[in-house]
């Protein structure tokens, strides 16, 4: 058996998430799918997936070869569609990993119209709120809402989001006078885990090099932006989010952004691709057409929050 086409069937069973699932997609019985994991698992000698009747795990060197695989398939394709030239047609599986409130909000219908302009393109989106390995699990393009470290990673500016209090007209009109980041400690505020539970950075003021920090003792503590928002709305206290994630409910007066004289220096927004894979035409079509509808759309949201 072909050991690339072994590794193909394995991402695919990963990706579908059964072997039923690679099957289908592949136009391959259950049977084959098996041989070809099963092979895979006799060349390297250890098991790769956990296998029940409805369901795959990977198991701990499985996780490793998986990332391994995607790499390999990647290089290839890449060498595939170098070697067709440059007019090539975009085609092939684009892989993009986003956060997960701006790839289903922001990027998710920006790549439904750019897979309806591109019908020999597919394409899997991972929405995961961790900074993913682009190299490493084979991915091709990601949205990042961060300042980047110097890599080789190709980057392209898209926007800048900023990290915000807000609250909802109705607890503000009744709470204690919020003047300075200092009065919060008196205040009810939700919290998310992802930005820290015990206290809340801010700047330091003018003439001072001391970042703040200040002492909350969170009245609800969630681990997604929804339900931190949902809250706020309905009057339950202060949270802490990006910009973007609000935009729509201060823009409606849902939502009232508060001490934005105190607030960090915004986050730069980019769109990202290991060095060498803007060459391949799906790539490069996917950041032509991409990236100026999401300088557009942040810019949007952006405005929103500060008019």
């Amino acid at each position: 058996m072909d050991r690339i086409d072994a590794m193909r069937v394995f991402v695919s069973a990963l990706d579908e998430g059964s072997l039923a699932g690679a099957g289908r997609v592949l136009g391959r019985s259950p049977a084959a799918v098996t041989r070809a994991i099963t092979f895979l698992e006799n060349h390297v000698g250890v098991q790769l997936l956990h296998r029940t009747t409805r369901s795959i795990r990977l198991s701990e060197a499985g996780e490793r070869y998986a990332a391994a695989c995607r790499r390999i398939l990647t290089d290839l394709e890449e060498a595939d569609m170098l070697a067709a030239g440059e007019r090539g047609a975009p085609r092939g599986l684009l892989s993009i990993t986003a956060p997960l409130v701006s790839g289903s909000r922001i990027l998710r219908p920006i790549l439904d119209a750019f897979l309806e302009q591109q019908p020999a393109v597919k394409a899997r989106l991972l929405l995961l709120d961790r900074t993913v390995s682009l190299v490493d699990e084979g991915i091709d393009v990601g949205l990042r809402i961060a300042h980047l470290p110097d890599s080789s990673l190709v980057a392209t500016r898209v926007g800048e989001v900023r990290k915000v209090l807000c609250a909802s007209p109705a607890y503000l009109d009744s709470a204690p006078p919020i003047e300075s980041p200092a009065d919060l400690a008196r205040q009810r505020c939700i919290q998310m885990t992802s930005f820290g539970q015990e206290s809340w950075k801010f700047p330091p003021v003018s003439g001072s090099t001391v970042t703040r920090h200040v002492t909350i003792e969170p009245r609800l503590v969630v681990n997604t932006v929804e339900a931190a928002v949902e809250s706020a709305l309905e009057g339950r206290g202060i949270t802490r989010v990006f910009s973007y994630q609000i935009a729509e409910e201060v823009a409606a007066g849902r939502l009232r952004i508060i001490l934005a004289e105190d607030e960090p220096a915004p986050f730069p927004v980019h769109l990202i691709t290991p060095e060498g894979r803007l060459s391949v035409p799906k790539v490069r079509a996917f950041f032509d057409f991409a990236a100026p509808r999401l300088k557009a759309e942040f810019a949007r949201r952006q405005r929103a929050c500060t008019d």
